[in-house]
């Protein structure tokens, strides 16, 4: 499923990890629930094996899934010489800032 297959979705004003926490205007998530949310996903589907997971959909060290996310144009190469941090843009900039490159 490519990005523009996905449905667009409509926050509810309730948290979608399932903990039942009401979210800001705007939001799907209290903040930091979108990482337990991943997690619990992870474990549903996978039994908490990261790494069975990525075999499951092909990536592993010979097919590494932070170039496939920056491929997708879902996430960005850090732009300095040499480096090989990939990640959101907003997490890209941050690791900029703090590494001043």
């Amino acid at each position: 499923m490519t990005k523009t297959d996905l449905p667009r979705l409509i926050p509810t004003g309730t948290c979608w990890c399932g903990c039942g926490k009401e979210t800001g205007i705007g939001s799907f998530f209290v903040q930091g629930h979108d990482k337990i949310a991943e997690a619990a996903l992870v474990a549903a589907e996978y039994g908490s094996q990261v790494a069975q997971l990525l075999h499951k959909h092909g990536y592993g060290p010979g097919r590494p899934v932070i170039h496939e996310a920056v491929r997708t144009g879902n996430w960005v190469s850090c732009p300095a010489s040499g480096c090989w941090y990939k990640g959101t843009e907003q997490s890209v900039n941050g690791h900029q800032r703090k590494y001043s490159h």
